[in-house]
């Protein structure tokens, strides 16, 4: 049996179960010693009031930077829980950081974005002997996280960047990311990371590509919006391929049936959110006309968790924490599945904190159904002086 993990040693999570931001707040602020916090990470339940929850935590923790999203649930020292405001809080001792806003995502330019990323590196004072990294939470609901973090890549091509799209409970309506007291909608959040602890990226998912091609004959791009599929009404065309009718397409064969995209010879998910009376599919991730994919092919989840958390540093250590962009629809399988509480063991037993998304970013790329994080490991006595 996988037992509880002790908590880490370079990070500090703490939750609470109140429903009011404000007893929320007050509840947590307590556990936090601001001369000791570098900033905090924030993962709140999407269906509470962020906007409030925000601007508290930003009064309640005296000035300390804030950052975070909402999310469709949320990953603590238990595993997974659901509706929790889940703090992760980095001691100064180990990480420093820089931020950047970027607001309104829809009416940015890449041109704009490129520069401000650049100028933000410019001015984030290098750290002899430490190591850096980039964190992004971006709008769930803004259809922009493909080329931003595309452009991001392009332009800090010495930063690994990580990260995940804010949620809420698969309402698809209202999603947030936390900015300085502020909750922002069409927006994104980079934060720039120096840290003395050395870090592995971990990127996976459990589908493999069917033999049989597909391809998207009409689309909306802008939308993330399918029409046909071969030709054919797309939902209906969907539903034949995965032996199923119309009228039983929902999030779970959506999550238990994705379609994959290749890039650069690894094929990523391309998760499809909803059917509509039309006969339409919409996904969260980048779609096009002529796009050529293939129906993904489940493997068993809980062994490709296992072996994708299975990570080592260079002395064969495993990690102090694991910060965690888990897709919701992983979760909403692995609950289906009735797979929850051991999925949450092996979860807390690898000390994996973070929150479910509606998509994650690594290496460049958007995609679904995948599992990113980034492994902290605890350093050699000689980075501790």
């Amino acid at each position: 049996m996988i037992g509880h993990a002790p908590d880490p040693s370079f990070v500090k999570a703490i939750t609470s179960d109140a429903t009011e931001p404000a007893e929320a707040v007050a509840e947590l602020v307590e556990m936090v010693d601001p001369s000791e916090t570098c900033f905090v990470l924030a993962f709140a339940p999407g269906g509470r009031n962020v906007q409030p929850l925000a601007q508290a935590l930003n009064a309640g923790l005296g000035g300390i930077p804030v950052f975070g999203c909402s999310s469709a649930g949320q990953i603590t020292g238990q595993g997974y829980e659901t509706d929790v405001l889940l703090l992760l809080v980095f001691p100064r001792k180990h990480f420093r950081c820089a931020s950047m806003l970027m607001t309104p995502l829809s009416s940015q330019s890449t041109t704009d974005i490129a520069a401000e990323a650049q100028r933000q590196m410019r001015k984030f004072r290098h750290t002899a002997g430490w190591n850096r990294l980039g964190l992004i939470f971006t709008d769930g609901l803004s259809a922009q996280e493909d080329v931003l973090v595309s452009t991001l890549e392009t332009v800090l091509d010495d930063l690994p960047i990580f990260g995940g799209s804010a949620a809420d409970h698969l309402q698809f309506e209202e999603t947030y990311v936390l900015h300085n007291g502020q909750a922002h909608r069409d927006a994104a959040v980079l934060l720039l990371l120096e840290t003395n602890l050395p870090f592995s990226g971990i990127e996976f998912d459990h589908f493999l590509p069917a033999e049989t091609q597909i391809v998207i004959t009409q689309a909306d791009p802008e939308a993330r919006k399918v029409f046909e599929i071969n030709g054919a009404l797309a939902a209906p065309e969907y539903a034949r391929l995965v032996g199923c009718e119309v009228s039983e397409l929902c999030p779970q064969v959506f999550a238990e049936n994705p379609l994959l995209v290749e890039f650069n010879n690894k094929h990523y998910v391309r998760a499809i959110s909803d059917a509509d009376d039309a006969g339409g599919l919409s996904f969260l991730a980048a779609i096009d006309d002529g796009l050529v994919m293939k129906l993904g092919q489940g493997q068993e989840i809980i062994e490709t968790l296992q072996t994708g958390l299975d990570v080592a540093d260079a002395r064969g250590g495993k990690p102090d924490f694991i910060l965690g962009f888990d897709c919701v629809l992983r979760k909403l399988e692995i609950e289906q599945k009735q797979l929850g509480q051991r999925v949450s063991a092996i979860l807390s037993s690898n000390r994996v904190l973070g929150f479910n998304t509606y998509g994650e970013q690594h290496c460049g790329v958007h995609m679904n159904q995948t599992f990113v994080g980034v492994a902290f490991f605890s350093p050699e006595e000689r980075d501790l002086n």
